[in-house]
């Protein structure tokens, strides 16, 4: 599958996704940012990664005092995503959607085990 058709299903998956969620989740969706990207390997740090997540959230949580000098950001990795669901497209919009939450909780503040606990492993 091409990465653009990748993207736009889950620009659209990502758009539906917010619409249904509580005003404080959507407002806090709002303040970061969130990139599509085929796989690991253009961040800074991402030579510490396997090479086979689904997404990562980086800077600063809700909770921290955030600077201008760094911002909140989730990383969706498209191609992994795609490959994980078994080249599916209802699975693979599925998917998006629990990976960007699960992300999303990161931002909140949540440890692995609350995002867990929420059901957004």
């Amino acid at each position: 599958m091409d990465f653009e058709t990748l993207s736009t299903w889950a620009d659209e998956e990502l758009k539906s996704l917010v619409k249904v969620l509580p005003a404080d989740i959507q407002e806090a969706s709002k303040k970061v940012a969130i990139s599509f990207e085929e796989k690991p390997g253009h961040g800074a740090f991402d030579h510490e990664l396997e090479g086979d997540e689904l997404g990562l959230f980086e800077g600063p949580c809700a909770l921290d005092d955030d600077g201008p000098e760094e911002l909140p950001r989730i990383r969706l990795f498209l191609c992994n995503l795609w490959e994980w669901v078994g080249e599916e497209e209802h699975d693979y919009r599925d998917e998006v959607g629990t990976t960007f939450l699960h992300e999303l909780g990161h931002y909140l503040g949540w440890d692995e085990e609350e995002v867990n606990a929420r059901g957004l492993e």
